[in-house]
């Protein structure tokens, strides 16, 4: 089962977030549709609108590393504790400075239901972008059964699989998966689990984590293209990092 998590991409209308970014520019008034970048029109993509159920086989190409909590998280992370901490529905996520809101109006709405109309389903929880649109970090939220088929409510994402037999789901066919890790958070109840993997697609890099809460799989996931990981890699997965479940 695979999860291709579309950020997507012709630029933004502006932002209509209730509780922006201080730090704003000004944003083109075009649309940013679904997860895939173009990189000729600075557009960008993370692949991944749709969860679709579609059985892919995937290889690691470094072994998952499981990390105690007495040790560092990852390396090459930065202190985020100065930046924006946008707060969504169950998780907060800190935002990279001059990063802006770019979710639209009907982002917003979904999920809301009108007149007994069927209410559409709300696909992103949170989306930022940097002024050039080059690079995106999104929040996506999903119910954990339609990720995995079970009768049970996920409390936690080891009841997805494991951290490689999440790969399947979180992760393109195709990719090459540059590292995979698990770590956990303290939390008043006990221990929280995040999947943590970064993967490069077509000429795409990304940072994803993912956890589980209450029968929900919240997923963070920061792209950029390859040309410009390099100069912004530690900002992009310390942003990915960054993403709380409360």
């Amino acid at each position: 089962m695979a999860l291709p998590l579309l950020l997507s991409s012709s630029s933004p209308k502006p932002p209509q977030n209730p509780t922006p970014n201080p730090n704003p520019k000004s944003i083109s008034p075009k649309s940013f549709s679904n997860l895939c970048f173009d990189a000729s029109k600075r557009d960008f993509t993370l692949k991944a609108a749709a969860f679709s159920l579609l059985s892919l086989s995937l290889t690691l190409t470094s072994p998952p590393i499981a990390l105690s909590a007495s040790k560092p998280i990852l390396s090459g992370i930065s202190n985020t504790k100065s930046w924006f901490q946008f707060f969504g529905d169950g998780f907060s996520i800190r935002v990279p400075p001059q990063f802006e809101d770019v979710m639209e109006p009907e982002d917003y709405n979904a999920g809301l239901s009108y007149y007994g109309d069927k209410a559409k389903p709300k696909v992103f929880g949170a989306r930022f972008a940097s002024p050039d649109r080059s690079e995106v970090l999104s929040v996506v939220i999903r119910p954990s059964n339609q990720l995995k088929i079970t009768f049970l409510e996920a409390k936690d994402i080891a009841d997805l699989g494991s951290l490689k037999e999440a790969a399947k789901i979180f992760v393109p066919g195709g990719a090459t998966i540059y590292s995979a890790r698990t770590f956990k958070i303290k939390e008043d109840e006990g221990l929280r689990t995040y999947y943590f993997y970064e993967f490069g697609v077509d000429d795409q890099r990304v940072a994803l984590v993912a956890s589980v809460n209450s029968g929900k799989a919240f997923i963070a996931g920061a792209a950029a293209p390859q040309s410009k990981w390099e100069d912004d890699a530690v900002m992009l997965r310390s942003a990915a990092i960054s993403l709380s479940v409360l």
